[in-house]
């Protein structure tokens, strides 16, 4: 079943490869070619035409010297130790020219004797004849002026005369075969540079249009070949897309009776299972947050054990639920709850918090690491408590067709309960059912703040801690320094009243004037306390936290505390 697709590819290879062996093979011959005429320049030519310049170099300091012993002669004191050593010079200059030649002679004996390269023989069969020539007229000019300064010593003026032209005519002769030698060697050296970029280039055009032919040939026998294995590849390819896109109702039809039948076989068998786990994960997904769900597939957190962070502790509650309830159909309580509860969860979601747990019409969620950054987490659930209590005012207008009637609607309320400080996080249950949720007394802290609400009449009361992380840009009013039970340390309490834009200046000074009659409070100044709290009440007649400390202050006019009375309340109950 699975041999055609071998078959097919081992037969493309097979051609491919057969090209390519053509193109090499002509390759190396071109190669071949070039190399001849390169190794002819590198190993014979170039060094004979080096060797020739050097002979006519040596031949010209031959004649410097000539010029400077015939200057010194004819000075009217002729320096003898001069014209010795210019005469030592010019021999020695004829020497080496004459054994350069031998050298090239023999360059030249070897080059003919040369049967792996084919040289230019007409032109070495003459330069075998021009080199000698060079070294015998080298030879004369050498005889010729030893005999000039002869007569220039012992001869006659005209004797003289006559052995200088002969002495010029040597000199002429040798300039000449030098030249034909030097013509010669460069025309021999352009004629094989211009054959070797001519191999060049008609190697270079050669295989080039043997790769044109190859790569054609090729191209038409894998498209040819390939066919049949394109199309159901990019069937494949483009359902990948599509599941990576996140469509799982992608199905690959395939006609072919090859592997690629089976992989697109098992690719929708895969893609069936991954649309059975996204069920899954959906499902899972409305129990425990996404994020957890997502860190435990990636091991991101740990699924045994725990950790300990600080984070921000969430708790919140329906006033008057229960009241509410008893004149509900179960169905519309259910309808109503899961309404409240989707609005709240898009709130704290939105701002990264993650929801543990829904208790009757309770919520608990809790924000920081590592879903939250560590400088965060209290800020993002102070906003978010912020606005889960402005939702209130969307779900009470979508209480009628909550609740299917249009008069005598409930006013809904919610209380909620900050803290912020260490905490336990991991899984804990046990083998057969856990839960990811985080457990410590900050736990409870949050929990007894969101019941403390009742005493307070406020709706959402903060912990210190909670206070101190959330930077700027909200407004607390301290409340209280409370000690709830579970706890032996007093905690100071704080009411988050909102955000500093767009507050009315007579809540900022009320909540100014509250701190001042607090402070007279704790001081045990009951008049001046008593009067700062009427004028909150002045301000705002509904303030309930001041009406708790006005009854407290007539409280303590008939029972003094003790003197070691430190101003903290301690909660009777939960």
């Amino acid at each position: 079943m699975r041999r055609p697709i071998r078959l097919k590819i081992f037969s493309i290879t097979l051609v491919l490869l057969a090209m390519m062996v053509i193109v090499t093979w002509l390759s190396v011959l071109n190669l071949r070619q070039l190399n001849n005429q390169v190794r002819a320049l590198s190993d014979y030519y170039l060094p004979l035409q080096e060797q020739v310049a050097s002979v006519e170099i040596l031949i010209r300091q031959q004649m410097v010297h000539m010029e400077r012993i015939l200057a010194g002669m004819q000075a009217a004191s002729p320096d003898a130790e001069f014209l010795a050593r210019e005469s030592r010079d010019f021999d020695l200059r004829g020497i080496n020219a004459d054994q350069i030649v031998d050298s090239s002679l023999r360059l030249l004996g070897e080059a003919t004797a040369d049967r792996s390269i084919r040289l230019d023989e007409p032109t070495l069969a003459v330069l075998t004849r021009q080199l000698p020539a060079i070294q015998a007229a080298r030879q004369r000019f050498h005889a010729a002026f030893r005999e000039y300064q002869i007569e220039a010593e012992e001869g006659t003026p005209r004797t003289q005369k006559i052995v200088r032209a002969a002495l010029l005519r040597e000199k002429a002769s040798v300039d000449e075969e030098i030249g034909k030698a030097i013509e010669l060697l460069n025309t021999l050296t352009r004629e094989t540079a211009a054959r070797a970029k001519a191999e060049e280039a008609r190697a270079v055009q050669l295989n080039w249009t043997i790769t044109a032919i190859a790569t054609a040939l090729g191209l038409i026998f894998a498209w040819a070949v390939s066919r049949s294995l394109v199309e159901p590849i990019r069937r494949l390819l483009g359902g990948t897309q599509k599941v990576e896109q996140g469509d799982l109702d992608v199905e690959i039809l395939v006609k072919t009776r090859d592997e690629l039948a089976t992989l697109a076989e098992s690719f929708n068998h895969m893609v069936a299972g991954l649309r059975e786990k996204e069920h899954i994960r959906e499902i899972f997904g409305k129990y425990v947050d996404p994020r957890i769900v997502q860190g435990l597939l990636e091991n991101r957190l740990p699924t045994e054990g725990g950790e300990r962070h600080t984070m921000t502790v969430f708790f919140s509650d329906l006033a008057g639920f229960t009241r509410m309830c008893e004149g509900l159909t179960p169905d519309t309580a259910v309808r109503f709850l899961n309404r409240y509860f989707a609005l709240m969860a898009e709130v704290i979601r939105a701002r990264n918090g993650i929801i543990d747990k829904y208790i009757g019409d309770s919520v608990m969620a809790f924000w920081g690491p590592p879903f939250t950054a560590a400088d965060s987490h209290a800020r993002l659930c102070c906003l978010a408590a912020l606005e889960q209590r402005a939702r209130l005012a969307d779900l009470q207008r979508e209480l009628p067709d909550l609740l299917g009637i249009r008069h005598g609607l409930p006013d809904i309320d919610i209380r909620m309960g900050i803290a912020t400080g260490d905490v336990t996080v991991g899984n804990i249950g046990s083998d057969t059912s856990r839960g990811y949720t985080v457990i410590g007394d900050t736990v409870n802290l949050a929990s007894r703040l969101e019941q403390a609400n009742k005493f307070y009449g406020s709706r959402i009361l903060v912990a210190e801690e909670t206070r101190r992380q959330a930077g700027e840009g909200l407004v607390f009013r301290e409340l209280d320094s409370l000690r709830v039970i579970g706890k032996s340390e007093p905690v100071r309490v704080f009411e988050l009243v909102g955000g500093t834009t767009g507050l009315p200046a007579e809540v900022l000074g009320r909540v100014q004037t509250f701190e001042q009659a607090l402070a007279r409070y704790r001081a045990r100044d009951w008049d001046g306390a008593e009067a700062l709290f009427r004028q909150c009440l002045e301000s705002d007649a509904g303030d309930r936290p001041s009406q708790v400390y006005l009854e407290r202050i007539a409280r303590f006019r008939t029972h003094p505390p003790a003197d070691d009375w430190d101003g903290v309340w301690v909660a009777t109950g939960k």
